[in-house]
């Protein structure tokens, strides 16, 4: 996965690696030249007493010194370019994936390793393509080219680099195979770190109110030591592996100065030539050492790999039709039709033959015990999922047949949970139709019931609005949300127990304005007070997944005991009747 990942977010960017390449080149190839420089000013400059020989020879190693500069300089530059944006390219496209993905793929990764992956994974690929620009280029042309040079400068020490090299590739060897495991654990652990931090910041007034932060420390100080433990295991190998590639470099050198030094005391060897092939030996084993380190990185780059590609290569379940229906003349009908859902994995339907219109400009309450599958009966409208049986259509044409923009410009759904993003309130209600003038702002939050408290803030419309809407209440939340859907102005609205954090006042008037304001809009809610449904045209009541009755607030009282109970547990006799 590690190579299918790195050929295809490299490929378009050819010309920074051919820079890199070519700059990579001339930095190794001066390297390798210097050290012959240096032995012929040591053999035929110094000991021959030959100054000129010293000055001229001297200046091209000067020159040669600054261009390897300049071209290190270049191909880091080059080399950052090619790894910054293959990052960039990866997260945007893991990104794109992840937001394309339903709720049952976002169920099946987690939300927190799908931010790790996006964040921790892409990073280490991120950091191996810049190492690799770097390094992995110099590394092979120093090793082999040392080689070939220090062959040319002595060919009766060569045997020391048959020794050698075998030693370290073995070492190193033995420690990578080890690594992969302890960085597969890191990942896994990591992403536990990201779920409990999530859990406890979303969760901070839960964990409060049973004071419960002793509990949730210990938890987290657990997570993070796992993390710990992982780090150092592989910390651990890495601390093995410098010390030994350097034990080997150290043991080198002293071989070859000792067995060099009987050479030049018999003659057969010059003194220059001896530091010329100490060099290379050292370029050689730097070389080997290069790889080394990234060996290091491999193994977790391809871990973190392999987490990414899962995401690339899962598909979304609720995916654009290739061949999208053409758009009817707007008008608002939804139709269930033997409607079944199941969810992955699970043993029984959470919904089962549902089969009800709702028609247009009427409002259709659905009621039931919690468990009884409202989310998920209205999540199918905007195809947040898709029915596993049966079909949902909106103005005759099944949600799945629709271009998902069509769809969703039909259609809005205000969640049980309302959701605001960091900005202000007008950048929130903009996010559903960013064309949207002041005066239709204004004119949503008064349906909304929600101008009074927005124009009491000083700034009004431009007032802040923290990450997931904290700096105001839960109601002032669900009326920002509906407010947002009413500036989309859809044919269809739906909201999820979207008034449960409104009190009885506030319920009653935001149902009038929506039909004095709105009265041509289709809407079903989602609802578990008698009190917001009972004036509407018709109540689905859900039980087990299945409709136990279907009518009329009057009808439902003679026809379903189940409506029945549910009434009677709320209202007494007199506002029931």
């Amino acid at each position: 996965m590690l190579g299918r990942l790195l050929v295809r977010y490299l490929r378009p960017a050819w010309p920074l690696i051919v820079g890199v390449l070519v700059f990579q080149l001339a930095q190794s190839l001066a390297s390798l030249w210097l050290p012959t420089l240096q032995a012929d000013i040591i053999d035929d400059g110094v000991l021959k007493g030959d100054i000129d020989f010293i000055w001229r020879t001297g200046g091209v190693m000067l020159v040669i010194s600054l261009g390897q500069i300049l071209c290190a300089i270049i191909a880091v530059y080059f080399g950052s370019r090619l790894a910054m944006g293959a990052g960039r390219d990866l997260r945007r496209d893991l990104f794109r994936r992840v937001v394309s993905f339903s709720q049952r793929e976002v169920g099946q990764f987690g939300a927190p390793s799908l931010i790790t992956r996006n964040t921790n994974d892409v990073q280490q690929v991120q950091m191996l393509v810049q190492m690799s620009a770097t390094l992995m280029v110099s590394a092979p042309i120093l090793a082999i080219g040392g080689v070939i040079f220090a062959i040319r400068q002595d060919v009766g020490l060569s045997w020391l680099m048959a020794v050698s090299v075998p030693v370290l590739l073995i070492i190193v060897s033995l420690i990578v195979v080890r690594m992969v495991p302890a960085f597969r654990a890191m990942q896994r652990r990591i992403d536990r770190v990201n779920q409990i931090m999530r859990e406890q910041l979303s969760g901070i007034r839960v964990v409060r109110a049973f004071v419960r932060e002793r509990e949730e420390r210990a938890r987290f100080e657990k997570a993070s030591a796992d993390v710990m433990d992982s780090a150092v295991r592989a910390g651990n190998l890495m601390a093995i592996m410098f010390p030994a590639v350097m034990a080997v470099l150290n043991v080198t050198g002293a071989a070859v100065i000792w067995f060099g030094a009987f050479q030049v005391q018999d003659g057969q060897a010059q003194i220059g030539t001896l530091f010329a092939f100490l060099t290379y030996m050292m370029q050689i084993l730097m070389g080997v050492m290069m790889a080394t380190f990234m060996f290091v990185m491999i193994p977790r780059a391809a871990v973190c790999a392999n987490r990414i590609g899962e995401v690339l290569q899962t598909a979304p379940s609720v995916a654009a039709p290739a061949q999208p229906a053409d758009a009817p003349v707007p008008a608002g009908r939804v139709v269930f039709d033997g409607v079944g859902f199941t969810y992955p994995g699970a043993d029984e339907p959470v919904l089962s033959d549902i089969s009800f219109t709702v028609e247009p400009g009427t409002t259709t309450a659905i009621i039931g015990a919690t468990g009884s599958g409202k989310t998920t009966l209205v999540g199918l409208v905007s195809r947040l999922f898709d029915v596993t049986a049966g079909s949902v259509t909106v103005d005759g044409v099944d949600v799945r047949d629709y271009d998902p923009d069509e769809l969703w410009r039909r259609t809005a759904l205000v969640q049980q949970k309302a959701f605001l993003f960091s900005g202000t309130i007008a950048s929130n209600l903009r996010y559903g139709d960013e064309t949207a003038t002041d005066d239709q702002l204004w004119d949503a939050l008064e349906i909304a019931q929600a101008k009074d408290f927005v124009s009491a803030m000083p700034e009004g419309l431009d007032a802040p609005v923290a990450q997931g809407g904290q700096n105001v209440s839960g109601g002032q939340r669900q009326r920002l949300s509906i407010a947002r859907a009413l500036v989309h102005r859809p044919e269809v609205l739906v909201f999820d127990d979207s008034f449960s954090a409104l009190d009885l006042r506030t319920d009653a008037a935001l149902r009038r304005a929506l039909d004095e304001r709105v009265p041509d809009a289709t809407r079903i809610v989602v609802a578990q007070r008698v009190s917001t449904i009972q004036h509407a045209d018709q109540i689905v009541v859900l039980d087990h997944g299945r409709i136990v009755g279907l009518g009329t607030h009057d009808t439902l009282q003679e026809t379903s005991e189940t409506y029945r109970e549910i009434v009677e547990s709320q209202l007494s006799a007199q506002e029931a009747a």
